[in-house]
């Protein structure tokens, strides 16, 4: 168990954050007795009909039919509330942590937004710093997938996030930025640079040193958890079938997911299908809570700190000469290089999450419903869904799916003696508009790899009404959907011959195509 002899300050143990609460500015949408199945965007189990500024945040008809009420809104308390180093029902926080709660990535259970300056602190900043080896593009092992910029003293964070700098700069594309009939647009890209002492005890990757010129530093933003349980009931064959359809069409597929006759999966055979990086398999193996906070749960006895660090902060004097001071029961050898190290990756640490607590949050994240579409009758929309689909967008942002049987799985062990079961979402037929397969759009300043997953559309059409903003792509450089659209037509972008398809259409359509994605 993490034990911490100190105090913080009221002001950050008292951290006040929204909750779902209800709007008075506007009222849910009510639904018609008969709609075609496009409005379903969710399915009959997973669609709600909201257009409020709440819309990303109500539980699925599934919740309701299985009686999981209660276990929704506790498991959603988990989500919305700040963590604290020591003070319950929250307590757990750190030793090193990102955020201290989701919802400062995911303002209102949705997408990030463009920052220009890197406050963890700040509500809606999603930007996690990627750092990557330039000669092969891995994460550095020394700041692993989420770099942590809070400690718990006596530690110190992984980077400065005051030695991080932001800057947008202007770019202009293949076309000069203007469309045949003379209509001009704008595209902004990041550039991050840092200080030199930006990184806690330097770079290191398996053992050796990096210096800043071996590395290539960009961000990466969060997307929705709305709809996630739909796209968890889609059937491992599915998936399947869609790479192998994609292959025989000629798609470049990333070899690290595609063996040109398989689709790679985990151990129970789900294939991979969650994030931009397509590395995760089910909701039910989500780390974002434990890599993010470093709450230690049933599925994880560990704290998520690179070992790297580790050595790092046990050799560090300013470290070592308050270590027992605020953790004497760590005082363990009398050594305190030794205690150190061995209080950072000890792998048997207490849940400071129960197994109870933990099937909340997993009923919690199996239970968010997706918008319905709206307006799909409206002639510039239904214009705009045929256009969509003869250009080419539909390749890639398929639009429909069916669920499977939804066998849902617990792959840590971690609350199936519980015994209650998850909510489910057997058979039905989805409008996400992903072929959760990876493709490249080359850009520049990538995301890590190159490689990432078609992002979901559903929904996205409120995010301005419920967030304030409508950033897309991996770290919000398209201020909207059309400059969503002109990123996907680099030289060599897998996507290149739909955008030019595109740029061709009349203003018209161009708009109705818009129109129509902001629709669904």
């Amino acid at each position: 168990m993490k034990t911490f002899n100190l105090l913080l300050p009221i002001s950050f143990v008292l951290v006040a954050l929204p909750s779902c609460q209800h709007d008075l500015d506007s009222n849910p949408v009510s639904q018609p007795n008969e709609l075609r199945d496009e409005y379903y965007s969710g399915g009959r189990l997973g669609t709600v009909f909201t257009t409020t500024s709440n819309a990303f945040e109500q539980s699925t008809p599934a919740i309701e039919q299985g009686g999981f009420e209660d276990d929704f809104n506790d498991g959603e308390d988990f989500f919305e509330h700040a963590w604290s180093v020591e003070t319950k029902p929250r307590s757990g926080l750190g030793p090193l942590y990102a955020r201290i709660s989701c919802q400062h990535c995911h303002p209102n259970y949705g997408h990030g937004s463009r920052q220009s300056t890197y406050k963890s602190s700040r509500m809606g900043n999603a930007y996690l710093l990627c750092v990557t080896t330039k000669s092969d593009g891995t994460l550095v092992s020394s700041m692993g997938a989420v770099p942590m910029t809070m400690a718990v003293p006596p530690f110190k964070p992984m980077f400065y996030e005051d030695k991080v700098h932001i800057n947008w700069l202007p770019y202009t594309d293949d076309w000069n930025n203007t469309f045949p009939d003379g209509e001009r647009y704008s595209l902004i890209y990041p550039e991050v640079t840092v200080d030199n002492d930006c990184f806690y005890g330097g770079l290191q990757h398996n053992g050796q040193p990096l210096s800043l010129a071996d590395v290539d530093i960009t961000l990466e933003s969060t997307i929705g958890f709305y709809g996630a349980c739909l796209l968890d009931a889609i059937p491992g064959d599915s998936i399947q079938a869609q790479y192998a359809r994609e292959a025989k069409q000629g798609a470049r597929l990333n070899p690290a997911l595609w063996n040109g006759s398989d689709v790679k999966r985990d151990k129970a055979g789900f294939p991979y299908r969650f994030d931009y990086a397509c590395d995760v398999t089910s909701l039910q193996a989500n780390v974002s809570l434990w890599e993010v906070t470093n709450v230690v749960s049933p599925a994880f006895r560990y704290n998520y700190i690179p070992t790297e660090y580790a050595v790092t902060a046990s050799k560090d004097p300013e470290v070592q000469a308050r270590f027992y001071a605020l953790f004497p029961a760590e005082n363990r050898t009398g050594n305190v290089e030794k205690d150190i190290y061995n209080y950072l990756t000890n792998k048997n640490i207490t849940p400071e999450m129960n197994s109870e607590e933990f099937y909340k949050l997993m009923v919690w994240i199996r239970g968010l419903a997706v918008p319905a579409a709206r307006d799909q009758d409206d002639f510039e929309v239904l214009r705009g869904k045929e256009v969509f689909g003869k250009i080419g967008c539909a390749s890639c942002h398929r639009p429909t799916w069916t669920t499977g049987a939804d066998e849902v799985y617990d792959p840590y062990g971690a609350y199936n003696h519980i015994g209650r079961g998850l909510p489910r979402y057997p058979y039905q037929k989805i409008w996400p508009y992903t072929d959760l397969v990876q493709h490249q759009l080359h850009m520049v300043n990538d995301i890590r790899t190159g490689w990432c997953r078609t992002t979901p559309l559903w929904g996205r059409g409120l995010s301005r009404l419920v967030t304030g903003y409508d950033d897309r792509l991996h770290d919000c450089r398209a201020r909207g959907p059309l400059e969503a659209i002109m990123w996907h037509g680099g030289a060599q972008s897998d996507a290149r011959w739909a955008v030019e398809k595109f740029r061709m259409l009349p203003k018209a359509d161009r708009d109705a195509v818009v129109r129509f994605i902001e629709s669904i």
